[in-house]
């Protein structure tokens, strides 16, 4: 009767579907018993189920190999985007181009050139054996004696010799005088213009690039200036020389002539394959799963990148000046030339290699690794002393240290956005430029996390933002 009651006691407790859910495990747990004493004693092992594909881990592997495809991309691209933009810039900036090669004009190397190119074309046009003969015939028709008139004539090589010494004194005087330096700088300024136009196809005056590749700057100014020089020192002959078609040869090399057939795209590469670079490297970090590590990597890349590039112009200096070695008789004003061109690109690639290296230096040390994390732990460790020194001895920072600590965040962040729009806004950025402005902006830092104080409890500050940010990077 008890057990009856009992029975419908539990039917009238549990519903049925319950019940009978608990009658199978109850049947699977004498089952298990059971096999467990067959066995021993020993645990029995429940094969488990093959596991399903990790999608999840399959989209890492993806976004990590996508991140390495962009960085790589972009760190290749960064040498091309440095000489292209160069270029770009010395062909349409006409205050970058005299800036370029506004210095030769003080170059005592260049100056020979110019000196000597300058006594080479006003002798083509003194004819000394012409003006001798003419003098000896003067004195036969007034009776002098042939004796007079043959030594004379066999004076004509050493008149000439010394004439020449004449005009390349005055021409070396000439070319180290001030009015030189002005005469060669607006020279240069005026034939920007004429550069422009001859790279579009449309021909120039002043400036000329020849089927070989010779880009050539006219000298007529420069020779009028020496034939005054000459006539204000005697040598009168010199004012009938005619207005002479001289050019003087900048620099000579058959991509010139690639470059002039392909101005537009050179211009077109010039002002968008920089931001491709840098648009391929931002997204391979913004691609990455460990974005701190990936901005290490690109900001390396990059340095790497500019070196590929020194060592390239270095071998293109080499292969340019061997190749002008039978071609050009003064090979150290060629090379003082291809110096002085390539000076703006030697600039640009140490800015950008500095820029990599403080780049990856800034995400290594804010990053999630053990070390960088050890290196903020003792850095934190040696303000917290610093700073309690101060209170000991009466110093605090009082509420100003207490609002840096609770918007410490955004001031680091506003630090970083003012270095990076400095270096943005500049017009020639150097490589002095983005070391001053890094080693400013960390001094600016470190002196925030010095002056910075704790929070009090229970305010609501950025630090617990700062830790959590912290504790959910992965270690690199």
């Amino acid at each position: 009767m008890s057990g009856t009651t009992d029975g419908a006691g539990k039917g009238a407790a549990l519903p049925s579907d319950a019940a009978a859910r608990l009658a199978a495990l109850e049947r699977e747990n004498a089952e298990l018993r059971a096999r467990l004493a067959a066995g021993g004693g020993q645990p029995v092992v429940v094969a488990a189920a093959p596991a399903p594909a990790a999608p999840r881990e399959r989209r890492h592997r993806g976004r990590a190999a996508a991140a390495v495809v962009l960085v790589v991309l972009g760190a290749l691209l960064a040498p091309v985007a440095a000489v292209a933009a160069w270029a770009e810039r010395t062909l349409t900036d006409t205050d970058r181009y005299v800036a370029t090669v506004g210095p030769l004009a003080s170059d005592p190397a260049v100056q020979g050139a110019v000196a000597g190119r300058l006594t080479d074309v006003v002798m083509e046009q003194i004819d000394v054996d012409a003006v001798l003969g003419t003098v000896v015939d003067g004195l036969e028709q007034r009776g002098v004696g042939p004796r007079a008139t043959d030594a004379l004539t066999q004076l004509s090589g050493p008149l000439t010799s010394g004439v020449e010494s004449f005009v390349r004194r005055a021409a070396d005087n000439v070319v180290s005088s001030s009015a030189f330096e002005d005469a060669w700088v607006q020279a240069n300024r005026v034939a920007h213009e004429q550069l422009v136009a001859t790279m579009r196809g449309e021909g120039g005056e002043l400036l000329q690039i020849g089927q070989d590749g010779q880009l050539t700057i006219q000298l007529s100014g420069m020779i009028d200036l020496l034939k005054q020089r000459l006539v204000d020192r005697g040598l009168g002959v010199a004012a009938q020389i005619p207005e002479v078609n001289a050019t003087f040869t900048l620099m000579q090399t058959s991509q010139l002539v690639q470059v002039q057939n392909r101005y537009a795209q050179v211009v077109a590469l010039g002002t968008w394959l920089p931001w491709i670079s840098l648009g391929l490297l931002a997204a391979g970090v913004l691609v990455a799963r460990h974005r701190s590590r990936a901005l290490v990597v690109a900001g390396l890349a990059l340095a790497a990148g500019m070196v590929v590039l020194a060592v390239g112009l270095a071998i293109g200096r080499g292969v340019y000046l061997d190749a002008l070695k039978d071609v050009v008789l003064r090979l150290d004003a060629a090379e003082v030339l291809f110096d002085q061109t390539v000076s703006f690109l030697r600039v640009t690639l140490r800015t950008v290699g500095v820029l990599g290296l403080v780049v990856a230096l800034v995400a290594y040390l804010g990053g999630g690794s053990a070390s960088a994390r050890s290196l903020r732990a003792g850095a934190g460790r040696g303000f917290t002393r610093l700073r309690e020194y101060g209170d000991r001895r009466g110093v605090s920072t009082g509420p100003v240290g207490e609002w840096l600590g609770r918007y410490r965040t955004l001031v680091r962040v506003a630090v970083i956005a003012v270095a990076a729009l400095v270096l943005l806004l500049a017009g020639s950025p150097t490589a002095g430029l983005v070391i001053g402005t890094a080693l400013v902006a960390g001094v600016v830092i470190v002196l925030l996390e010095v002056v910075a104080r704790p929070p009090r409890p229970g305010a609501d500050t950025d630090a617990d933002a700062d830790e959590a940010v912290d504790a959910s990077v992965p270690t690199s």
